[in-house]
């Protein structure tokens, strides 16, 4: 059967579509076609929109896939028990907030986190600024960031195409995912940026079949043409990925962590202990740094909460892997007798 390479465009839990990859004119891999419907090996878990996979064909508009292509990078959250795949090989993180309704600086936080982990740009979008009532308090928790050398931009979606028009040349030829929580406006945004976003939405919606649940699929589009293409030749596009209210981040260990935070790497080493978690040590440089408002107290707070969601999911997991075990060997002795 033809094998072909094809880009993985939408999924809705073990849902997936894909578009064949096409060389253009300028030598950029490009999805074209029709929307294949895919399925993978024992209906797991394997696919991340963005990624490029070899498929073959099945019938007429269905395909499996044969192999997933190396992942420059993937974004997932996760927690004890599961991890969601959000996006991969992606460029650039656009981090969704709001004004109104209030955002969770929690989130905002983690988001962070995984981009520095993964080494992702990241960028900040302080949406419907039009509000006015919260944007001084939604600019100090955010400040923090830019602070840190994260790029904030306020935008209005609905009422500042201005606003949106300026970011064109920070998106062109970029594979950017949006991350938010629900209302913060990222649909808005993809509308006014993709023209036919909302056509494609719908096509996607009935080839997967979610009917009202698509607005937990997860859907790739590329920018218009008429925007022109980046420094690097591209298109680019946008990843708009479902709302959530939580960014676990379980998978990442200690030194995962200290190193997610780009404000603790110079300090790094400093501490008295090579092994200092800087919760109650003595002579810790970070604590001290907090002390001196070079790091804000909410950076180390996050820091502290994320190190005891790691350790309760190692012990979660530990549980579970002992009763399993326990139970393993109740029925292998039921068994014998």
């Amino acid at each position: 059967m033809e094998s072909f390479r094809a880009l993985l465009t939408a999924s809705y839990g073990r849902h997936y579509l894909a578009q064949r990859l096409v060389v253009d004119a300028f030598g950029n891999e490009s999805p074209t076609g029709p929307l294949i419907q895919v399925s993978t090996p024992a209906k797991q878990h394997i696919g991340a929109v963005g990624d490029r996979m070899l498929l073959e064909m099945t019938s007429a508009d269905q395909a499996r896939i044969i192999e997933i292509e190396p992942r420059q990078n993937i974004l997932y959250r996760s927690d004890a028990f599961k991890s969601k795949i959000i996006a991969s090989n992606v460029d650039q993180i656009l981090v969704v907030l709001a004004t109104q309704p209030a955002f969770s600086p929690d989130l905002l936080g983690r988001a962070v986190v995984a981009a520095e982990a993964n080494q992702i740009e990241l960028r900040i979008l302080l949406n419907k600024c039009d509000l006015q009532d919260n944007l001084v308090h939604a600019r100090k928790i955010v400040e923090p960031y830019a602070r840190m050398g994260y790029p904030v931009n306020e935008v209005s979606a609905k009422f500042d195409s201005a606003s949106l028009e300026q970011l064109r040349p920070v998106l062109a030829g970029k594979v950017s995912v949006f991350v938010g929580q629900s209302g913060m406006g990222k649909s808005s945004l993809l509308n006014a940026w993709v023209p036919n976003a909302a056509a494609l939405t719908q096509e996607y919606s009935v080839r997967l079949d979610t009917g009202k649940h698509t607005t937990t699929a997860c859907r790739y589009f590329e920018l218009p043409t008429s925007w022109g293409r980046g420094d690097n030749g591209k298109l680019g596009a946008l990843i708009d990925s479902p709302g959530f209210q939580e960014f676990g981040l379980a998978h990442m260990s200690v030194s995962e962590l200290q190193h997610a935070f780009r404000e603790f790497k110079p300090l790094l080493g400093q501490c008295r202990f090579h092994n200092c978690t800087h919760q109650s040590e003595p002579d810790c440089a970070v604590r001290l740094a907090v002390d001196k408002n070079e790091i804000a107290p909410e950076r180390l707070a996050l820091f502290k909460q994320l190190i005891s969601d790691s350790k309760i999911a190692d012990t979660q997991i530990q549980g579970i892997s002992q009763a399993k075990e326990r139970w393993s060997a109740l029925t292998t002795k039921s068994s014998k007798r």
